[in-house]
């Protein structure tokens, strides 16, 4: 019998944007394989998940099928992918690939002041664009915002932040900016595994979940200096929480 695998289609996976482009002639298979994993280790291909097929991964990333196959082995290698043969065979992100181990790891590596200077990156870049958002944003796009926003859900923390992140995209993405769109949804890949550590705690997804709230209602009322203010408090919310729990773990 096939084994079960995730539905892809549930939730729009506004961060696969920033994981599935080409990375056209620096595309060997180090970059290849550094991409995969860190979709992986950052939660955004689940365990049990079924990687695109070789020559749709070539494709999407313009490289050679055969550098997709090094990086595959790489990846296995790893233990983050497992191979299976037969019909309903393929690759697929290993059972023991666990975000949240990754990125208690990652965290325990990290400098403070390496934790402090990506938070003033995204929020430079977040602040950019909610500001535009607040001046362009018409109130039916940020009604629809709102409305996916009040669905959050706090008993599936895989859910909650899936949702955050997705919101976080759609609400930069009302700035009508490409380019700051895409800079955010790269940033918002970079930070998404370590805001999983801050979503184990509830004080902190109810402090995240008010700012945000806030940005959005500034955005609604077209309060561009609101909306920026709203997001310097949330990254420095998260910010604060990540290297509290740094320090109750070293």
């Amino acid at each position: 019998m096939a084994e079960p695998q995730a539905d892809r289609s549930m939730v729009p996976r506004r961060l696969e944007g920033a994981l599935f482009q080409s990375i056209g002639d620096a595309g060997r298979a180090e970059l290849v394989e550094r991409r995969l994993a860190d979709a992986i280790t950052g939660g955004l291909l689940r365990a049990g998940e079924r990687l695109p097929s070789e020559s749709e991964l070539a494709r999407t990333f313009g490289v050679a099928p055969a550098t997709v196959r090094e990086s595959l082995l790489g990846l296995r290698a790893r233990g983050l992918v497992v191979t299976r043969r037969g019909r309903n065979g393929g690759s697929f992100v290993a059972e023991g690939a666990d975000p949240i181990s990754h990125a208690r790891e990652s965290l325990r590596t990290a400098s403070r002041l390496s934790l402090r200077d990506l938070g003033a990156h995204y929020a430079a870049i977040t602040a950019a664009c909610v500001r535009l958002a607040a001046r362009r944003a018409v109130p039916s796009e940020v009604q629809a915002l709102r409305t996916r926003f009040d669905r959050l859900d706090e008993g599936d923390l895989e859910q909650w932040r899936r949702t955050l992140d997705d919101v976080q995209i759609e609400l930069v993405a009302l700035s009508q900016s490409a380019r700051l769109t895409r800079e955010q949804m790269r940033l918002q890949a970079e930070i998404s595994p370590l805001l999983r550590l801050v979503d184990t705690v509830s004080e902190h997804r109810g402090t995240e979940r008010a700012l945000l709230l806030a940005v959005i209602d500034a955005v609604e009322r077209g309060d561009a200096p609101g909306a920026v203010d709203a997001t310097e408090q949330m990254v420095d919310a998260v910010i604060d929480a990540l290297i509290a729990i740094q320090a109750q773990t070293a």
